[in-house]
């Protein structure tokens, strides 16, 4: 899908029914020849365009016959089985003295922005309009890590009443984002370490300013990820935890009445037997014999309960959950 925009002079953003110079070009998934018929009117590669197409293409700067590529890594909303996973797709900002273009396989929330003039930026300074973008994916990361975090904490407290597998995969599927949000976020962060030698962002005070915040947002969405990542991981190693510890307490359990139940019958075993044995003559011998098996039953059922009980684990103190302040 292709669609056009071009911004006036007070950066009101409007969709334009073909390709004009100074406009914003916007690839949504594009077909073979829609990816052909830009690359023409635009003199971008068919290479560069489709870049982005490839889910594991790796975030890069690129230059290229006066077209520069900025490729990065967006989060995403996927529906799964389970719920609602995030993960990340590529994402192409390419730029040349005619347009801007943006390739991707899915729609994304902060063009929608740019769409809906929530956030003004003007297609006749495609710089600023890929700072504004590289600005709105950063907050877009810190966003959908509250939102994983959020979830988690949903989830736990769900795990605290009813201990499910279905709570398991959605923690694993949520652990498994957070791996894609981290290794996102490096490569992003690589990306602006080659751009801010760029001499187009240097030499711009304006540019210099709003590059140094969006590397101010994506180190600290880099940081918030890692610590979901290692309390969630930490989480998970609890809760494997819990659930050996209940199966062994289960098998315990199990033991115990085996074996208790085992002495009655050795005790009938013995009695039954095709030889003389004791109270076989006396009327009352069976009840004797009742008398005789609960006794003993009693006695071992005490010394096994009172030597199970004296066998105890000591818990390391719970360590309150601190929340990190600040934000921009």
């Amino acid at each position: 899908m292709i669609k056009f925009f071009k911004s006036d002079e007070t950066k009101r953003m409007t969709q334009i029914l073909q390709f004009e110079e100074g406009c914003w070009v916007d690839l949504i998934n594009p077909t073979d020849d829609e990816v052909e018929d830009v690359g023409g009117f635009t003199g971008i590669s068919e290479e560069m365009l489709k870049a982005a197409l490839d889910e594991e293409e790796t975030a890069r700067v690129e230059w290229d016959e006066g077209n520069f590529m900025c490729l990065l890594d967006t989060p995403i909303m996927m529906d799964a089985d389970d719920g609602d996973m995030y993960e990340t797709i590529p994402m192409a900002l390419i730029y040349n003295k005619k347009c801007v273009v943006t390739v991707s396989l899915h729609g994304n929330p902060v063009l929608g922005d740019f769409v809906s003039n929530r956030v003004g930026v003007g297609t006749a300074d495609p710089v600023f309009f890929i700072l504004n973008f590289m600005m709105g994916n950063a907050k877009k990361f810190l966003s959908s890590l509250r939102q994983i975090d959020k979830k988690s904490l949903r989830v736990q407290a769900e795990l605290h009443r009813s201990m499910k597998n279905k709570e398991l995969i959605q923690l694993l599927g949520l652990e498994n984002s957070l791996v894609y949000f981290s290794t996102s976020l490096s490569a992003n962060l690589n990306v602006y370490n080659k751009m801010e030698r760029m001499p187009v962002i240097g030499k711009n005070e304006a540019y210099k300013d709003l590059f140094d915040d969006v590397v101010i947002e994506t180190r600290q969405a880099t940081e918030m990820c890692n610590i979901y990542r290692d309390i969630l991981s930490g989480t998970m190693d609890a809760y494997a935890s819990i659930i050996s510890n209940n199966v062994n307490i289960v098998m315990k359990l199990l033991t115990v009445i085996t074996f208790i139940v085992s002495i009655p019958t050795l005790i009938a075993s013995l009695w039954g037997m095709n030889v003389k044995v004791p109270f076989t003559s006396t009327t009352g011998g069976f009840w004797i014999i009742i008398g005789i098996c609960v006794a003993v039953t009693a006695v071992v059922s005490y010394f096994i309960m009172r030597a199970t009980n004296s066998i105890r684990i000591k818990t390391p103190k719970p360590i309150k959950r601190k929340r990190r302040g600040g934000g921009h």
